[in-house]
């Protein structure tokens, strides 16, 4: 059978990407756990055109909220064709019965435990509508297809050490998706950091770790980043702040090549904090703890969201001072997005603010779908890309680079010009992200409020 796994896209950016920095690993970790006795292609969004004319049997499609509206339309068009289509990823899991409209089946949950099956009944013509992945242990896995990736990317070597989260903040579905906190047989993770047929030296020497909280065991990491230091690779990750009370972790992390770590700051607002479910972040300690990991050499990248009901216009712009000021390398801004399976959208639904005319493509991390409530939806808007258009104007970016360049090592040093030079280009361009109430195609295709007012919707698989 000839498959073909499409990872969804919708432009988020008005003028698109200029470059592509790296992939999500989902297509090629489906890809490697297809059997031998199929052929598979990966296709990105992103990066690649999709072939409507393809000879796949099979096309199964991977896509989050925001990029809902595109997975369908891809869908109707290849079950016209008289493909198999297949949906899975964080939106099929928790609105199946809608996606059982555009699919012929659903895979929900993680897919390891129920790939092969799937694949076996769609070669036979005898899809169910819905696998259900549950949770396994994390061992025995295939190495990513990694020659599967276009060359569009300029890192390939994407790699996920560990699953899910110990954490619970109120607006993230990952414990959700991912329950529990699993990790994978150090000597499996070592196998992959050491792949090295890339064409380029840097997609050999870098690994980005597609892991949600890679420090959260320490035992465990300790452990993975001492067999790491004789590989002499360069590599980054998401991680909790507190990872710089462990200064033997840090001296590890150091020695075993990191270059940039990940922290989800939020806010520089208590309430807020306190209202994300993220009391461990302690905003009078921002400044030291991004300090001591520049003590290391390594570059702080971190995330800010705007929306929070403490925040107000002007706090959102003020963002943009504050990260600069504790010293943040490459920030990254967001929106408040109330996704199904986050104690966010119960609330927010409970207290009737989700907005009944936004489909779901304003579920993408830069558009608003709620109502806030100190600002109307608009100036919650307004206010984010403002922040966003001074935190990557021409001043603050080169400071960021010069920064990082006097006292960070080499690589988080090429990592905080390429990355600030990738925003700062687009804020150069007029880029910005895009206002999905002006550019949609997908206006009133797919409404968000379908979902959220339908008990249930009868699936229309022709292999049920």
């Amino acid at each position: 059978m000839k498959i073909d796994i499409i990872v969804v896209y919708i432009q988020r950016y008005r003028k698109g990407h200029e470059v592509d920095f790296v992939p999500p690993i989902t297509g090629i970790h489906l890809a490697a756990l297809t059997p031998e006795t199929h052929q598979v292609r990966v296709y990105h969004q992103q990066v690649q055109k999709i072939d409507f004319n393809t000879d796949a049997d099979l096309v199964a499609l991977s896509f989050f909220s925001g990029f809902t509206p595109e997975a369908y339309r891809l869908a109707d068009i290849f079950r016209s064709k008289g493909k198999m289509v297949i949906g899975g990823g964080p939106h099929a899991t928790f609105w199946p019965e809608e996606a059982l409209q555009h699919c012929d089946a659903i895979l929900t949950g993680e897919a390891e435990s129920v790939w092969k099956e799937m694949l076996k009944d769609a070669e036979n013509r005898q899809l169910k509508p819905i696998y259900r992945g549950t949770p396994e242990p994390l061992i025995d896995l295939p190495t990513p297809r990694y020659d599967l990736l276009p060359n569009a990317y300029f890192v390939k070597k994407v790699i996920q050490a560990t699953r899910g989260c110990p954490f619970t903040c109120s607006f993230c579905s990952v414990p959700a998706v991912n329950p529990g906190f699993r990790m994978r047989p150090v000597a499996e993770v070592i196998k992959e950091i050491s792949y090295d047929r890339f064409p380029f030296w840097w997609q050999n020497k870098l690994a980005w770790f597609w892991d949600d909280n890679l420090t959260a065991h320490r035992t465990y990491v300790k452990s993975l980043l001492k067999e790491m230091v004789p590989l002499k690779k360069w590599w980054l990750t998401q991680a909790s702040m507190d990872i710089v009370k462990d200064q033997e972790l840090m001296d590890l992390m150091e020695a075993s090549g990191c270059i940039g770590v990940f922290f989800g700051i939020e806010s520089f607002n208590a309430e807020s904090l306190s209202e994300a479910n993220k009391r461990q972040n302690k905003i009078d300690h921002y400044r030291e703890i991004v300090d001591e990991v520049h003590k290391r050499g390594i570059a702080v990248m971190a995330g800010f969201i705007a929306g929070f009901d403490h925040d107000t216009s002007d706090s959102i712009e003020e963002m943009a001072e504050n990260l600069q000021a504790i010293g943040i390398d490459v920030p990254f801004m967001s929106i408040l997005t109330p996704y199904k399976g986050t104690p966010l959208y119960e609330k927010l639904m409970q207290d009737g603010r989700i907005l009944p005319d936004r489909g779901w493509e304003f579920y993408n991390g830069f558009n608003v779908a709620f109502k806030p409530h100190n600002m109307t939806p608009q100036e919650l808007l307004v206010a984010h890309r403002a922040l966003w258009n001074k935190a990557f104007s021409p001043g603050f970016v080169s400071h960021r680079i010069i920064r990082a360049m006097k006292t960070l090592n080499p690589g988080a040093a090429w990592l905080s010009l390429f990355m600030n030079g990738f925003y700062g280009l687009k804020q150069v361009r007029k880029n910005p992200p895009v206002d999905m109430l002006d550019f949609s195609p997908y206006r009133n295709q797919v409404p968000a409020n379908a979902a959220h007012e339908s008990g249930s919707i009868q699936p229309t698989s022709r292999y049920a």
